[in-house]
This record gives structure tokens, sequence and C-alpha cells, in this order.
């Protein structure tokens, strides 16, 4: 029979504990000072290391050739009796408080603790679970643990050390153990794995760890399972998953994908699938609520993993990086709060498929509560949709006041478009009848602006005009230029190809649906135009915007498409070239108002709304 993994490496010094420094230390340089008490106290959760220091220490006040010292030698017969696979001594007792905590239990050992050692320097009680030891029996022992004999020494073990009487804790030294951080219980797996020659994939480890709970001994047994049903290959991440019960990460994936896109139909697939795989659908909520987490880590550190607060491999952290940046930070604490409900609503329910769908359903529908996080996630969501269609809107924290700010911008850009005469790009007629009516923007234009135009050559004012006004939801070229680096490094996660290419183009123009790219060499131009390139920078485009435009490569100096004809197939035709002095080329064009009305989604029609507000109280004012 095959010895535990947490037997076989249980430390025999106090340098092999690991994670546990703040303890082993000081009990180091009292070993090595000679400062020994006759009582301690080592509390904290289970397999942390308690028992085991407690061992490390009889063991290293009983070496024969250094003791007391904080390093054994390992080879005298006292060390050899204490170490972790040896017979024991009859000078070192444990007791298991759970079984032998009462009164009479106490006497006994009160009794039998005046004998001198048989052939140590110190006789070492060791009492596990101290906690258990009847009110009585701590008592019995009062008098002895306050002044005991010269060679006797307590070590009290416990995981609740508030149920140790208070008058027997005041007569120790406390040494708090604690959790194992998850860097240090992942070192101490992957030595194991090493010294054991079993080929663990380094996705597993994590799992373990999270198994583990900062625990080395439910870690090291989690890992023994696993070894034991592992095949040739080693411990693989689907046999790991299948074993421990977890949800598979391509899973959590999809689903956080899913409600990123807003995309209602991939997350009730992905529900559909988890119950089919006969996942728990708490355990489900659970591990997607432990990655809600970490997204909610990263977007605030985005270096978070190479800090050890969230533990996943580089290719991972990539993902989720851009995970986080799509969702935002009001949405990631959103959904989780609605997920950490829905746990919590999941006790006991007779379908917990169901509610897992209606934990779901809420988080699509933002607009359906009218609690704070939600309306933090529509502002958030509209602030992001501004700021990439023409407002100069400054990031979150400052998401409150998002919409007022697009607001003002906004009407600033009406006024201004008000008084400048933008013609209309699709007249092929230059010149009007003498006795026809101006245009609409020109019959508006004040008696200013009439002026300016009237005397071309005057200076316009030193404050400089905003942006042309775009309508709330379509995005221009310059609009496209502000988000195109975020455009880029999507396109590097999925083609690098693509990415070096687009490093020498710029956005020339954004028209019926085609956005059309200049370059400045016609063979690059080609490559580009190739559809496994443009269909690279229209999904990255569908990620970042949330448009599905056709991509059109022109070369710089040239205007036309490459290969001729209409840009990316765009339909209705192109206007007919201007003349180089034809002050129109430098006029933003304006929609007219015979062109089919707009789509308004509920966020447009939320910020008309604050336009139309705005708008009215200004002019009472």
């Amino acid at each position: 029979m095959a010895l535990a993994l947490y037997r076989k490496y249980r430390p025999a010094t106090f340098s092999e504990v690991v994670g546990q420094e703040h303890v082993t230390e000081p009990l180091m340089h009292a070993l090595a000072s000679g400062r020994i008490n006759h009582a301690y106290l080592f509390s904290g959760p289970r397999g942390c290391g308690k028992t085991s220091s407690a061992r490390i220490l009889a063991r290293s006040l009983n070496c024969e050739t250094r003791g007391p010292t904080p390093d054994p030698c390992g080879k005298c017969d006292s060390c050899i009796a204490l170490a972790p696979d040896g017979p024991g001594s009859l000078d070192v007792i444990e007791i298991d408080a759970a079984s032998h905590g009462g009164v009479d239990d106490a006497r006994d050992l009160r009794e039998r603790a005046f004998f001198a050692p048989v052939s140590s320097r110190y006789k070492v009680y060791i009492v596990d679970e101290a906690h258990m030891v009847s009110p009585q029996g701590f008592n019995a022992l009062l008098k002895l643990v306050e002044e005991p004999p010269e060679f006797l020494i307590f070590v009290f073990a416990t995981t609740e050390p508030e149920k140790v009487l208070t008058t027997i804790r005041s007569r120790t030294h406390h040494y708090p153990f604690r959790l194992i951080p998850p860097g240090v219980m992942r070192g101490l797996l992957s030595s194991i794995c090493t010294a054991e020659g079993i080929a663990v994939e380094p996705t597993v480890l994590p799992l373990v760890v999270r198994a583990g709970g900062g625990s080395a001994r439910d870690a090291l047994s989690v890992l023994d399972q696993l070894i034991a049903g592992s095949g040739p290959e080693g411990v693989t991440y689907a046999h790991a998953i299948g074993l421990l019960g977890v949800t598979d990460g391509a899973l959590l994936d999809e689903m956080v994908d899913a409600l990123a896109a807003g995309d209602s139909a991939a997350v009730y697939e992905t529900v559909d699938r988890v119950v089919e795989a006969g996942h728990d659908p708490r355990r489900f909520a659970t591990d997607l609520l432990e990655r809600l987490r970490d997204l909610v880590v990263l977007d605030a550190v985005p270096d978070a993993n190479a800090k050890g607060l969230i533990d996943y491999p580089p290719d991972e952290v990539e993902r989720m990086t851009d995970q986080a940046a799509r969702l935002g930070t009001a949405t990631l604490s959103r959904m989780a709060d609605i997920v950490h409900t829905g746990l919590i609503e999941m006790r006991g329910t007779t379908s917990p498929r169901l509610l897992l769908e209606l934990v779901s359903a809420r988080m699509l529908l933002p607009s359906a509560a009218a609690d704070g996080g939600a309306l933090l996630q529509r502002l958030e969501r509209m602030e992001r949709r501004l700021s990439v269609s023409g407002g100069a809107v400054e990031p979150a924290p400052a998401v409150r006041d998002a919409p007022v700010r697009e607001a003002a911008v906004r009407e600033a850009a009406v006024r201004e478009a008000a008084v400048r005469e933008a013609p209309v790009r699709e007249a092929p007629v230059r010149d009007a009848p003498a006795g026809e009516a101006p245009a609409p923007e020109t019959a508006k234009a004040t008696p200013a602006a009439r002026s300016r135009r009237s005397r071309p050559d005057q200076p316009e004012p030193a404050a400089a005009a905003p942006p042309p006004y775009t309508p709330v939801g379509e995005l221009d070229a310059a609009a496209v230029r502000r988000i195109w680096p975020e455009v880029l490094d999507n396109v590097k996660r999925r083609r690098r190809t693509a990415h070096a290419l687009l490093m020498n183009v710029s956005v020339q123009s954004v028209d019926d649906g085609v956005l059309t790219l200049t370059i400045s060499s016609i063979p690059l131009s080609r490559l580009l135009a190739q559809d496994a390139n443009t269909e690279v920078v229209r999904s990255a485009l569908k990620d970042v915007l949330g448009v599905d435009w056709r991509i059109a490569v022109v070369v710089d100096g040239d205007g036309g498409p490459v290969g001729g004809g209409n840009p990316g197939g765009a339909s209705g035709g192109t206007a007919p070239p201007l003349p180089d002095d034809d002050p129109r080329d430098d006029e933003p064009s304006s929609p007219t108002a015979d062109g089919p009305p707009a789509r308004v989604d509920p966020e447009e029609a939320a910020i008309s709304l604050l336009q139309s507000t705005l708008g009215a109280k200004r002019m009472d004012g």
C-alpha cells in the first residue's frame, strides 16, 4: 500500500514548513537562544501544519547532539524516533482531546506528568483538538500547566482557540497559523509532482490549489487522488475537472462572452450545455461567481496575476483582460451581486436549473431593474457608446456625470451645425438656379454666419469649434480613429499578420456600412484586402464597437478601392469627385431630412431625452 502524499512529504524541520514563516522563524530564534516556554498554543485552520510543527518542536528540543536547536541532526536516536516516518518516543505523548477530553483523562494525565522522561531531555505532551477538552478537564489541568516540572512542556493544537479556557490560554505562548497562499501552495505541489515523476498539465494545479482551500493536507489529498487515477499521459485537465466536479473553463468563457455581447441565445445555450453535461447548476453558479470576482480584480489591478491576486496561465489572463474591458466595472459588480443572491436562493430549491436561467435573465436585462447597480450598468454602456461616437468623454469613475457632460457637447455641436452651411454631397448639380429657395441649412444660418461666408478671408474666432454632430449610435471616421488602438489589440489576438498590416493603415471614412482604410503600398493593400484579413478586422469591430461593417482598402493618394469598383460592395453609388478648390472638401457632411429614419434603441432614446431636457433648460435660462 502506497503511503499518502501528506504523510510522505510531512516536514521534518521548521525550514521545511511552507507558508508559516511568521510562526517558524520566532520558534527557531527561541530555540537558538534557549528561551523555551513551558506551554504553547498552536491555532489555525486544518491542515496548515499545527501538529507537524508541534512534533518538530519536540524533535528540536530532544536532539541528543545539538538540542535544543532549530536544526535537529536527524541522526541521533531521538531524531530518528521522532522523524515523520519514525516509530515515536515514549517521552513525546500525543493526546486526541476529542476522545480524551474529560475530567478523568485530565486527572490521569496530571498523575503521570510528574514522572521524569525515560531517555530524553524533555517530556512533551501534544494535545490535539484542544478545544474539545471540557471545562472541567481544563480546570483539572490548570495548576499543572501553570507550574509544571522543569522537564515538562505542553503544546496545545486547535482550530478554535476561542474555545480554549481563558486561564489556560493566558499561560501559553500563542502562535496563530494561517492558510497557505495560492502561490506558495502551487510551488509545493509542483515540487512534489517533480519528485514523484508525474506529468501534470499546468492548468491542473490551480484546480488543486482551489480545491485545497489553503490547506496543505487537503490539497495533497486531492493531488494524490488525481495521480492515482491518471493514465500514462499523466494528470490531464479533462480528467481533473471530471473528477473534481468543477466547471470547464471553456463553459465559463462562453457564458462571460455571451453576457458581454448581450447574446441571450448564447447564454441559454450555455446553461443547457451545463445541464446536459451533468454539471450541478449550483456548482456552475459558484464557479461563475469566482470568475466574476477574478474579472473585478483584474479590471481594478491589471497586473493582478503578477502580484498573486489571481492565478491563471498567461493566455487565460489575456482573454480575461479582454472580457473585463468589454464588460466594465459597474456591469461586473452588478452581475456578481446577482449571482451571489442567486446562490443564496438556490439553497434547497427543487429546480436549480430554472433559478440559474432566471439569474441569467436578470444579468441580461439591466433595464428591467430599478436599483443603483442596474442604473450604473446602463450609464456605463451609454458612456462607452458616446465616447466612441464623437463625444469627448472622460472615463469612469465619473460615470454619473457622463450623460450630462455628453448632452452639453451634443447641444454645442448642434448649434454649430446650424450656423454652418454644409452642402449635400449627393447633389450632382453644383450651381442652383437664380430663383431657387435656399437649402434648409442656409435658411437657418445666422447673420453673423452669412457675414463670415461672404468674407472668406476673415479669420475664424479664437474659440475652437466642437466636432461636427454625429447622431447617437452612428460612428464616423473620427470616432473610429479614437477607438482604433483597441481594435488593433483585438486584431493582434486573432491574427498577427493582419495586425502587422494594419500598423501602416489609417481610417479614411465610414459610409453606408463600409469602413474605408488607406494604405501607402499597393502590394500591402492587396494583402490587406484578402478575405482572411478583412474578416479579422470585421470581427474585431464587432467585438469592440458592436458594428457589422464591410471593409474597403484603398491606396493612399489613389482614392479608389483595391481591385476597382465600389468599396466593399456598398450600394447607392458614390458622389462625383469635387474639384481641388471646392470649399465643400473641408466641410463635414450633414444628414439630410430626406433619408430614412434612424433606428433608435432604448439607450439612444434616453440620450435624446437628456439632450432635449438640457436644451429646454438652457433656452428657459
